[in-house]
C-alpha cells in the first residue's frame, strides 16, 4: 500500500472514529448534550481534528441520518418481490415499525431532530438521497395500490403522508414511552403491527 493509499485509509478511519464516538455520546447523553470537545475526547483528538472532517455537530449528525437512512433502505430490500401493492404498502411499514422500535437512537436522528436537516439545507447541493428515496417509494407503492383499485383514489401526497403520519406517530410515541402506561412493554411490538393493520384495513378498497 503507497503512501496516499495508507493516508486515505486514516482518514477513512478517523472519520469513522468520530461517528461512532457522535453517537455513544448521543445514546449516553443525548443530543444537546453531545460538543465537539466530547467527540474529540473519546477518540483522543483535538477537537480542530474533528473539525478538519466535519464543519459542526449538525453536520455529524447528518452523516449519522444519512446511515440511518442506509440501513431502513437495505431492509426494504425485501419489499421487491411483492406483487401485491397493498401487501407491499403493509410490508413496508412493518418495516418502518420494527426500524424504529429496535434503533430508537438513528430513528431520533432520522426524523425527530432539527440538526440533520439543518445541516442538509445548508449543503450545496441539498441533496437528500435516502430519504427522498424513501418518500419515493412509500408514493409509488400508494400510487400503484390505488391504480390497481385496492385502495380509495385520492391525492397520492396525502394519502403517503396520512400513512407515513400513523406509522411515524406509532413509532415516536413507542420510543418516547408514552405506551408504557397503557400496555406492558413487551406487548408493544404486536400493538403497534395491529395498528398498522387496522389502519391499512380502513382504506381496502376491497373490505
Amino acid at each position: 500500500m503507497g503512501i496516499t493509499e495508507r493516508k486515505e485509509k486514516q482518514k477513512l478511519e478517523i472519520r469513522k472514529m468520530i461517528l461512532d464516538a457522535s453517537m455513544k455520546l448521543f445514546i449516553e447523553e443525548g443530543y444537546e448534550n453531545v460538543t465537539i470537545r466530547k467527540i474529540a475526547d473519546i477518540i483522543e483528538y483535538s477537537p480542530t481534528t474533528v473539525y478538519l472532517y466535519f464543519k459542526d455537530k449538525d453536520e455529524i449528525f447528518y452523516h449519522l441520518h444519512e446511515q440511518g437512512f442506509a440501513r431502513l433502505t437495505e431492509i426494504n430490500q425485501n419489499l421487491a418481490g411483492i406483487d401485491n401493492p397493498l401487501m407491499r404498502l403493509y410490508k413496508m411499514g412493518e418495516n418502518y415499525l420494527h426500524f424504529g422500535l429496535e434503533n430508537p437512537e438513528y430513528y431520533d436522528i432520522m426524523f425527530i431532530q432539527h440538526g440533520p436537516m439543518k445541516a442538509l439545507m445548508e449543503r450545496e447541493d441539498c441533496n437528500w438521497h435516502y430519504g427522498d428515496s424513501a418518500l419515493n417509494l412509500l408514493k409509488q407503492t400508494v400510487n400503484e395500490a390505488m391504480e390497481n383499485g385496492v385502495i380509495y383514489k385520492g391525492n397520492v401526497e396525502a394519502a403517503s403522508m396520512a400513512v407515513w403520519g400513523m406509522v411515524h406517530g406509532l413509532v415516536s410515541l413507542a420510543i418516547r414511552e408514552r405506551f408504557d402506561k397503557l400496555i406492558p412493554k413487551e406487548e408493544i411490538p404486536a400493538m403497534v403491527n395491529k395498528s398498522l393493520n387496522w389502519f391499512l384495513s380502513a382504506v381496502d378498497k376491497r373490505s
